[in-house]
């Protein structure tokens, strides 16, 4: 059994933190709450510490009716996310040739994922997101900088990316591992520490200073995503968390964490999706945007047994560091060539210099790869 996340858990990461005048202030903030509180949080039931709903609740409040997908132009965007060449129109001395050599198959856009429920971000918006652990400046940018300064880098990355890509609005996101893989067994055996709300509460109050949304990561350790995502379930309920999990840290041969690469099959990654569904269809949500990492064919496997869903965008994250054409190879091979739904791209500030050239890639190479990643991560 897997014992309760302590409230004072520290990660050791290896990866990688008057009269009138009061009556009207009142009567702003009680009419405020009631008209933008369902707009932030999905309803108007607020949460205590121990994870329930507090004693006080609001008159259920109408919510504003989500437009109707746009399916034409939802075709057209997944069309232009393929990102393939412009074929030369052939001429009248190829068209013999030509109607007898059968066209290559393109895997992209993916054909038997299903058109998203109404209000869903991909792929309509890109999603810039920051990463890491609040307690660690080892595992990403997040716990690198004091607050103000990781949040004015994450602004001037958006704006990279909002001039690289005009014509994609760009989504600003705080990626928080929340469950970090530990070199020892720790108290519940598992090699996987479980964050305390204060941090995620922390990542959701950040992502609102730039009007951005949260992932939660999970790196189960020898754990499961069974076992850890109900422990978060009250954040995984609001509209504005989404979710990722680490392969490389799910331990399912039994190894210590860092030791070699773990895995996800398509069954856990299936799990996870059908969870979050089950979420979106019982809170009336928008769909979930589920984050996959990979830098290795056997961290996933059966892709073709995963599948995408109405309430839930899968990403398949490319997650390798190194030189522009190591990241360019790996992407290649291992994310593109094995299609799910969407891809991301991680770039790494301080590993992506270590190989010649050490520099890291920019948004417009980026934006060259086939297809063109809608999820870009920060570490």
């Amino acid at each position: 059994m897997v014992s309760k996340r302590s409230k004072k858990t520290h990660p050791l990461s290896l990866r990688h933190s008057v009269t009138g005048a009061v009556l009207g202030v009142f009567a702003l903030v009680v009419f405020g709450y009631i008209g933008f509180g369902p707009l932030l949080f999905g309803n108007a039931v607020a949460f205590d510490r121990a994870g329930g709903a507090s004693a006080t609740t609001s008159v259920p409040v109408q919510k504003p009716k989500v437009p109707a997908l746009d399916r034409a132009a939802y075709d057209l965007k997944m069309q232009q996310l393929a990102n393939y060449p412009v074929e030369p129109v052939a001429t009248s001395t190829a068209t013999s040739t030509a109607s007898t050599t059968p066209a290559k198959a393109k895997p992209w856009p993916v054909k038997n994922a299903p058109y998203p429920k109404a209000g869903a971000l991909l792929p309509f918006n890109r999603i810039v997101a920051y990463y890491g652990n609040f307690y660690s400046k080892g595992m990403g940018v997040l716990g690198q900088y004091p607050e103000d300064i990781m949040l004015d880098k994450l602004r001037a990355a958006v704006h990279e990316w909002e001039l690289a890509d005009p014509s994609t609005p760009v989504i600003p996101a705080i990626h928080y591992i929340v469950s970090t893989a530990q070199e020892s067994a720790g108290a519940s055996g598992m090699y996987s520490a479980l964050m305390p709300d204060s941090q995620v509460d922390k990542a959701i109050e950040i992502a609102a200073k730039v009007h951005g949304i949260v992932l939660i990561d999970f790196q189960v350790g020898k754990s499961t995503l069974q076992a850890q995502l109900p422990q978060y379930e009250k954040y995984l309920a609001m509209p504005n968390v989404h979710l990722g999990i680490d392969p490389e840290f799910s331990m399912k041969t039994g190894a210590r964490p860092g030791t070699v690469i773990g895995s996800f099959d398509a069954e856990d990654i299936n799990y996870a999706a059908n969870y979050l569904a089950k979420l979106v269809r019982e809170h009336d949500l928008p769909p979930k945007i589920l984050v996959i990492h990979r830098f290795t064919l056997d961290m996933v496997t059966g892709y073709k047994r995963i599948t995408p869903l109405p309430e839930v965008q899968i990403v398949m994250d490319m997650d390798g560091w190194g030189s522009p054409q190591r990241k360019q190879n790996t992407y290649y091979h291992v994310v593109s060539a094995e299609p799910v739904q969407f891809t991301g791209f991680k770039l790494f500030y301080k590993n992506d210099l270590k190989e010649v050239p050490p520099r890291m890639m920019t948004p417009a190479e980026v934006l060259k790869l086939i297809p063109q990643p809608i999820y870009i991560q920060y570490q």
